[in-house]
């Protein structure tokens, strides 16, 4: 489906790569997905940009050279001022990864990591409003933060970017809300403190839709990437933790299935519970 412009403020509106191995990872994406990929060209650092037929989905950039910065997957929230949301989110906790930045007639950036310890950017759009679609095969189809500090984050983006979170689950063993416009869910936040392992902080994670995630999953290992947890079918959908040749993680999602926000919530704690995340 088209992208929801309308109701994107201080939501997802874009996800880029950072990759120390970029023509390797142009080939695996643009395999997997089915994705074309064009170069920017020196004025914009080479960035490039994936595309599902017309459609902007996805980009990608280079590490800078002797960066230890793992590689990674950075989702994006759509903002109308990114210098204002950058003052809040200093004040409200943040850091400042990247202070705020124009880049060139498309818009302006910033970077900044959350009070919980998860990474994100901030988007102003000028001429580049974000993803053109949403939902669909070779698209992104849910964006999710796994925290290690839920009330704290739902907190921070409820007061910086003026979310109105949906709770799902409130329990001990499942926590999770959604966020967006009513019918247009495209986030979610998961309470992770007990599941994640000791030496993962908390961070954003991208899903991308397939048609079949079985075949989707032995594409991404003839292709040199990794399956992190084999596909688990669930009421809202198939999904596989996989990563890249360079280690960057992302999930794997069935575009035939219910999104997330339409799950069965016992049903969803149990599946979630013990989702090996990140």
């Amino acid at each position: 489906m088209p992208a929801p412009h309308a109701n994107r403020t201080g939501q997802p509106c874009w996800a880029d790569l950072m990759t120390s191995d970029l023509p390797r990872a142009r080939e695996f994406y643009t395999r997997l997905f089915g994705w074309t990929a064009s170069d920017s060209g020196l004025e914009y650092g080479n960035y490039v940009t994936f595309r599902k037929g017309d459609a902007d989905v996805a980009g990608m950039s280079s590490q800078e050279p002797g960066s230890r910065l793992p590689d990674a997957w950075t989702t994006y929230l759509s903002v109308t001022d990114a210098d204002a949301a950058v003052t809040a989110a200093r004040a409200a906790g943040a850091d400042v990864l990247a202070e705020p930045m124009t880049v060139g007639t498309m818009g302006r950036m910033a970077i900044l990591m959350d009070p919980t310890g998860a990474p994100f950017g901030v988007w102003q759009a000028d001429e580049f409003t974000g993803f053109d679609v949403f939902g669909e095969a070779g698209s992104p189809v849910w964006h999710e933060l796994n925290t290690r500090s839920y009330s704290a984050a739902l907190d921070f983006y409820t007061e910086v970017f003026g979310w109105k979170p949906v709770v799902l689950s409130d329990t001990e063993d499942f926590r999770y809300s959604t966020i967006g416009a009513e019918g247009e869910m495209v986030t979610g936040v998961f309470d992770a403190a007990e599941h994640l392992p000791d030496s993962v902080p908390s961070h954003w994670q991208l899903y991308l839709g397939v048609p079949d995630v079985h075949a989707a999953v032995t594409t991404v290992t003839e292709l040199g990437g990794t399956v992190v947890r084999e596909p688990w079918t669930a009421e809202f959908g198939t999904f596989a933790l996989v990563t890249d040749p360079t280690g960057a993680l992302f999930v794997l999602g069935s575009v035939d299935e219910p999104l997330p926000e339409e799950k069965n919530i016992d049903d969803a704690g149990e599946e979630d519970a013990d989702l090996p995340i990140g």
